[in-house]
């Protein structure tokens, strides 16, 4: 059992009714259901007795609603003791991101939470932006940073840092003779070969884009990760579709040549994605409490 549970069977044996609760822990009412039948399976007794019109505590449930009001008021206790000594908050956070992600936003995140929690110590992950949600979802990191998702996720909460548009970016050395003011998207997409992302926002808004013209895209290579991208490009061997602080960020972009994207690809918007709930043993939801507490007590927008 975990304080989110216990805060629910204490929230039913007021209302003593699961509509109520499910509301008052934004859940459904099945939710609450399960909830209250595994603390059954796990204390190994009835704790409610259901009827079609009413919910009653059974005397060992009032016993155990005893039990969760005087736990979480502890641990509410315990929080408050924290509140005035910051490093008692010790363990590592889970952090997957990207590398521009790292060289652009980690650092303003990790400044402000070595200077309130330094005893929270950050594990990262470095990887393709797609997979930041898989991260998030499998457990295998705490927060991610990467291009918000533009259909919103139940699970998650997203906090918007920077908005960069889409590019194509070519080696200045290459042979690729377009002018973008004489040429349309579709001119160029056609002929021009392209570099492109295997997954991914950017991937699936070109695709979306060009099915919806009937262009048929020659494409040079794909792969994952915007810094392959790059790479690649640099090679000369086609355009490659990237964010464009990604290619701002990096070490060569003077060696490009940008041609906009944005008219056709849309934007990026940049931030940090995490779950909207803490979840885990009690030490791994005090150091996402912390984290929440980071991210929500600045404007990214603006720093």
């Amino acid at each position: 059992m975990n304080l989110y549970e216990l805060k629910t069977f204490t929230v039913l044996s007021k209302t003593l009714h699961y509509a109520k609760t499910a509301e008052e822990m934004n859940m459904s009412s099945s939710a609450a259901s399960r909830i209250i039948s595994r603390l059954e399976e796990e204390t190994g007794t009835f704790l409610v007795e259901r009827s079609n019109r009413k919910v009653e505590l059974t005397p060992n449930g009032r016993i155990f609603a005893d039990f969760a009001k005087e736990t979480l008021e502890k641990y509410e206790e315990l929080e408050e003791s924290f509140k005035g000594d910051k490093n008692k908050i010790t363990g590592t956070l889970h952090v997957y991101a990207s590398v521009t992600a790292c060289y652009v936003i980690l650092p303003l995140l990790i400044s402000k939470l070595s200077e309130k929690y330094p005893g929270i110590q950050l594990a990262l992950e470095t990887g393709d932006p797609a997979g930041a949600i898989p991260a998030i979802r499998e457990g295998r990191a705490d927060l991610a940073v990467a291009a918000i998702p533009e259909d919103g996720l139940s699970y998650i909460e997203t906090i918007p840092v920077k908005k960069s548009p889409l590019i194509f970016a070519a080696n200045k050395t290459s042979n690729f003779n377009f002018n973008d003011k004489e040429e349309t998207p579709q001119d160029f997409i056609s002929h021009v070969p392209l570099i492109l992302p295997k997954t991914g926002l950017a991937r699936r808004r070109f695709d979306q884009w060009t099915k919806s013209r009937n262009v048929k895209p020659i494409i040079a290579a794909e792969t994952e990760g915007n810094e392959a991208i790059l790479a690649l490009a640099q090679l000369g061997i086609g355009l490659g579709l990237v964010p464009q602080i990604v290619l701002e960020s990096g070490r060569f972009a003077d060696k490009f040549t940008v041609h906009t994207a944005g008219n056709i690809m849309g934007y990026y918007d940049i931030g940090f994605i995490r779950r909207s709930e803490n979840y885990g043993t009690q030490k791994s939801r005090m150091i996402q409490a912390a984290v929440s507490n980071i991210l929500h007590s600045a404007d990214w927008r603006t720093e």
